[in-house]
């Protein structure tokens, strides 16, 4: 594990071992006020990675600078850089698509520039996209969860630039939910999709950086990488205290508190149940028109959730992008973080078990969705059989140390 304090550019290609391999840090000139996101660390420490070379970059609109200016026109006005081609994930180059919805091609309005779509026909860049491209760089703001598309199609994009013999430079950003808090079930490997890769948990703990370090040393993903470090970032470090203003990585996550509760309340999309989609608290409330709040509330308190308070609410989904009550008065509970406890995915348990159980004949199953995001089908068959909260809470941090060990060798901050 590599914890200095401060931290440049990182590389880990395939001739060395990933746990010795050679991460010189490219130190920072000056103590930076607040955490510089890895494509400030690009320009001013480490242009060698981009200079003279035609650079494809793969964003949205949360890669940006502090002061919001966009990475693309960052590289595009750059008199050092040869920006040729843009790489836009799910949700769009905007970020205004909703979650499932296929992305086009386009062109970039302000620079003429090529949008080759990573959400449409292919998740992969193509031969014909990465045509002329000598150096792939990828800058989009995660929100540390597994099922969270963007890391999957950093994945692939780093698998087919690996094929072609180019770089992959990460221009990494806080996780802001946190990097040591690690929770849920691990990814079963027969249920990898593009909602989870590899076997991770549903709250992962990494950077994109620090994920893509650990593709290439433990999922056999084939490419020299680079990693542009977040500077000053620390894994306990709210994101209100990085200097980064937060930007809705997509529609429905509009702020760190919704990313917080992503982790567990994102179950329910494979649910007839509202996740809050289309109100102003998405992720952090769930419900449907048949509940009752006030009894739903009592039998969550009687469980002893660690960290969370079940709070009652009623709200009014406005075009929401599932398709759920949208217009109706929906009943259900928000959820508020209590202390350090407080594990979301352990919270999701508990609001399926009840839920399910005051719901009778109206609850269905969209039995494929909720395996992908579950990692697995036996949370689904353990539910179905009535098994308590207490009982899947007692089995549900299997496989958790292991992954923290293997995680280790792969972290870039203290």
């Amino acid at each position: 594990m590599t914890t200095p304090a401060r931290l440049g550019i990182f590389a880990l290609t395939l001739a060395v071992p990933p746990a010795t391999a050679s991460c010189q840090p490219v130190e920072s000139a000056g103590a930076p006020a607040a955490v510089r996101p890895g494509i400030e660390v690009l320009l001013s420490d480490s242009l060698d990675l981009v200079r003279g070379r035609r650079v494809g970059l793969i964003t949205n609109h949360t890669g940006r600078d502090r002061a919001g200016v966009p990475s693309i026109d960052l590289l595009a006005d750059h008199p050092e850089v040869e920006l040729v081609a843009l790489y836009s994930p799910e949700h769009g180059i905007r970020g205004s698509a909703e979650a499932g919805v296929r992305v086009s091609d386009s062109v970039d309005g302000r620079t003429g520039l090529p949008i080759h779509s990573l959400y449409g026909d292919t998740r992969s860049p193509t031969d014909e996209m990465l045509e002329g491209i000598e150096v792939l760089l990828f800058d989009i703001q995660d929100v540390g969860a597994r099922y969270y598309t963007y890391l999957s199609t950093m994945a692939l994009a780093m698998e087919a630039a690996g094929a072609r013999g180019i770089p992959f430079v990460v221009l990494d950003r806080p996780n802001p939910i946190g990097g040591d808090p690690v929770q849920g079930n691990v990814l079963d490997p027969e249920y990898s999709t593009f909602v989870g890769l590899y076997p991770i948990p549903m709250r992962h703990g990494l950077t994109a950086g620090e994920f893509a370090r650990m593709a290439v040393g433990e999922f056999g993903v084939r490419v020299e990488l680079s990693v542009a470090v977040a500077d000053g970032w620390r894994r306990t470090m709210p994101f209100g205290d990085t200097g980064i203003p937060w930007v809705a990585p997509s529609p429905n996550m509009p702020s760190v508190e919704s990313a917080l509760h992503y982790p567990g309340t994102c179950l329910f999309e494979g649910t007839p149940i509202s996740v809050g989609r289309g109100t102003d608290r998405a992720f952090q409330q769930v419900g449907a028109p048949w509940l009752d709040s006030g009894r739903l509330v009592a039998r969550l308190q009687a469980l002893d959730v660690p960290g969370v308070r079940f709070v009652p609410v009623s709200f009014a989904p406005e075009n929401p992008g599932d398709g759920k009550f949208a217009g109706s008065e929906v009943a259900g509970v928000r959820l508020e973080t209590d202390g350090p406890a407080y594990d979301p995915t352990l919270a999701a348990l508990a609001l399926l078990v009840e839920i399910k159980a005051m719901s009778g004949d109206r609850w269905s199953w969209r039995a494929g969705h909720f395996d992908r995001l579950a990692g697995t089908d036996a949370l689904r068959n353990a539910l179905d059989a009535g098994v308590s909260y207490r009982e899947l809470a007692q089995g549900w941090g299997d496989g958790l140390e292991e992954y923290v060990g293997r995680r280790a060798a792969y972290l870039l901050y203290q």
